[in-house]
């Protein structure tokens, strides 16, 4: 387990694909540190009327700015290209140098979102290619044994931090509450009482363990 105390000020951008998934993943982390400066860019959902204005409600809670982006998001998942999620993750992003970048895992949170999996990927992407500056990535470490139960962090992760009750009420209430998901809902039962995350520190290590995550990702499809 890792105590992150109260860390020093910090510059902090959270890439994701939805609504909600700052809250679920790393709310709690966010929450626990209120020195930091948090730019939370979400690249779907820009033109949802509902989901929309609560992201926004949800950043104030968190206290954090942000921006929203629109790419497609419809049930059927078709694949975005590459350079579309890139494009639109630097226009969003307000600056192209953050102390710390935190995102989602190229294997994805559970099994599975295709739009989870290709933004992750897009991130460190960026990184390795010098278009992305951060001192540290961290991208979120969970897993939901192939659908045999909702998403939990993963214990043997880099970073683990069982949240105080406090903060896990906090986090909880904003996906009840200033989202509106039922109680008996999967975001709710999800929401993690712990948060996890893989560390990198060098652009190189996160492309070698992308494309180690990517094979055995794609391998297990084939299962």
């Amino acid at each position: 387990m890792t105590d992150l105390g109260h860390e020093t000020s910090k510059t902090v951008a959270v890439v994701v694909a939805h609504p909600d998934d700052e809250t679920l993943w790393v709310g709690g982390t966010i929450l626990s540190q209120p020195s930091w400066r948090c730019f939370i860019i979400t690249l779907c959902r820009a033109s949802d009327s509902d989901r929309a204005p609560k992201f926004f409600q949800a950043l104030e809670r968190l206290g954090a700015d942000g921006r929203m982006g629109d790419l497609d998001d419809g049930p059927e998942q078709t694949p975005l290209t590459e350079n579309e999620l890139q494009e639109t993750i630097l226009q969003l992003l307000p600056q192209k140098h953050f102390d710390l970048m935190i995102s989602h895992n190229p294997a994805g949170e559970y099994t599975r979102h295709r739009r989870h999996e290709e933004i992750g990927r897009a991130v460190i992407r960026l990184w390795h290619a010098g278009k992305l500056s951060t001192n540290e990535l961290w991208t979120f470490a969970y897993e939901d044994g192939r659908k045999r139960y909702l998403p939990r962090p993963v214990r043997t992760a880099t970073v683990y931090t069982i949240l105080p009750e406090e903060i896990w009420q906090k986090k909880y209430s904003i996906i009840t509450e200033t989202y509106g998901f039922e109680k008996n809902g999967f975001e709710a039962e999800t929401t993690p009482r712990a948060e996890a995350f893989w560390r990198f520190t060098d652009s190189m290590n996160a492309h070698d363990w992308l494309a180690n995550e990517v094979f055995q990702h794609e391998s297990s499809d084939l299962v």
